[in-house]
């Protein structure tokens, strides 16, 4: 197994795509371990992998979220915003959390809303008087709103993998999405009073009214999506779908902000970006296989139980491996590589599955504003030109207040299924 994982990480460091590196990880396993009889599983693993329902999931929230970025409704949900909480000391430092958590409902996807987010609220920061790293840096960690509210595209992805309710792991986010939203509001406003950072310019009374029904649609797609699932109404995947339609009303009825121009360019984008999810995904079922052979997740977990049997300290280790895999790894070929390991730990833990799910993906969410790996970092430090190791330092702090949550999630289970047992 170190062969498959050290041919892994050669792939990663000389800049293979990850989809492409655990393909040629499980190919060259095959060949050298003697398995060659066994690559004519490669092609038919790789279509059993995306062969599920639930999959259509994906490319229809991603389409629903580039619809609504190309209706602008950014700039609705900055405008509504700041109407909200401009007007206070540091106030632009929580339009901008608060522009975050809003577009949650519609992005589900940390890189597209560090994205969005960025190019609106970072430049206007600057020019307040801000510090650029700290703009790049709250806008990085605020992007972790979108994968904890839903239509989250990571929460997803975990219930496919695991075959977890996507609507429970909806839920289950919203709370400790709430949570950290709320810390990082409170964070700016404590740093704008201790380094007298500026007042917003307030809203036009006349703009107001307007600003508000605006940003509406926005606010109302999430619950429209959640209510829709838990209902029994429609499906995730029937969820996705509508969530599209959705959008495109929005954008060519109410908003009138959507061209044909526009739309070919929100289908082009949503075809490459599901392509890429669906081929990491096709080449995880691969990966799988290969763990199966060398029973590799029932080793780490052996190892793992030969430490402690513990309940508390397990979870513990787990979220330790979690924390380390997601520096090192974007979170879902550190999900491929985990999961196994969790299906093997998770009798021993005791934990609710729907509580492991937010667990997880919290803690490779983090990864994506750590170095080395940290896109979300990449993302806003080339937005505010300013290098990543100055945006890291200035994350720290943030960082800390995600991990307060994050030990919530993991000890306190009322935190994430307190609203999905409203349901059951």
């Amino acid at each position: 197994m170190i062969l498959y994982l050290g041919i892994f990480f050669l792939a990663l460091l000389i800049g293979m795509p990850v989809a492409l590196g655990l393909g040629a990880a499980s190919l060259v396993y095959l060949l050298i371990e003697g398995h060659g009889h066994l690559l004519v599983a490669f092609p038919q693993r790789m279509i059993a992998g995306i062969d599920s329902f639930l999959l259509l999931t994906i490319p229809f929230f991603i389409l629903a979220g580039n619809l609504m970025g190309a209706a602008n409704l950014t700039g609705h949900i900055v405008r509504a915003a700041q109407f909200a909480v401009g007007r206070i000391k540091g106030g632009l430092a929580v339009v901008n959390v608060l522009s975050s958590f809003l577009l949650s409902g519609s992005s589900g996807a940390a890189t597209s809303e560090a994205a969005a987010v960025g190019g609106i609220m970072i430049p206007p920061m600057k020019r307040e008087g801000y510090p650029p790293a700290y703009a790049a840096a709250l806008t990085a960690v605020g992007s972790l709103l979108g994968p904890m509210i839903p239509p989250s595209l990571p929460l997803i992805l975990y219930g496919v993998l695991t075959g977890t309710s996507i609507g429970d792991l909806f839920l289950a986010g919203i709370l400790p999405g709430v949570l950290l939203g709320c810390l990082l509001m409170a964070y700016a406003l404590w740093k704008g009073r201790r380094e007298n950072h500026p007042v917003g310019v307030p809203v036009p009374r006349e703009e107001r009214r307007g600003i508000l029904v605006a940003a509406l649609p926005a606010v109302v797609l999430p619950v429209f999506i959640v209510v829709g699932i838990r209902s029994g109404i429609f499906t995730p995947t029937e969820a996705a779908g509508v969530a599209c339609i959705y959008a495109l009303a929005i954008g060519f009825l109410v908003y009138r902000s959507l061209s044909w121009e526009k739309l070919r360019t929100c289908f082009y984008d949503t075809a490459t970006m599901s392509a890429g999810v669906m081929l990491v995904v096709a080449m995880a079922s691969m990966t799988g296989f290969v763990l199966g052979i060398e029973s590799l997740p029932q080793k780490v977990a052996a190892a793992i139980l030969g430490l402690t049997e513990s309940p508390a300290m397990l979870v513990v280790l787990l979220n330790l491996i979690l924390l380390v895999l997601g520096l090192f790894l974007e979170p879902l070929a550190a999900m491929v590589l985990i999961i196994p390991v969790l299906n093997a730990l998770a009798p021993s833990i005791g934990m609710d599955p729907v509580q492991m799910g937010v667990m997880v993906v919290l803690n490779l969410m983090i990864g994506m504003c750590t170095p080395p790996v940290g896109l979300c970092l990449f993302i806003v430090g080339s937005i505010a030109r300013t290098p990543i190791q100055a945006v890291a330092r200035a994350a720290l702090p943030m960082l800390g207040l995600c991990v307060i949550v994050l030990v919530l999630v993991a000890t306190v289970p009322g935190v994430s299924l307190s609203i999905p047992n409203l349901f059951r």
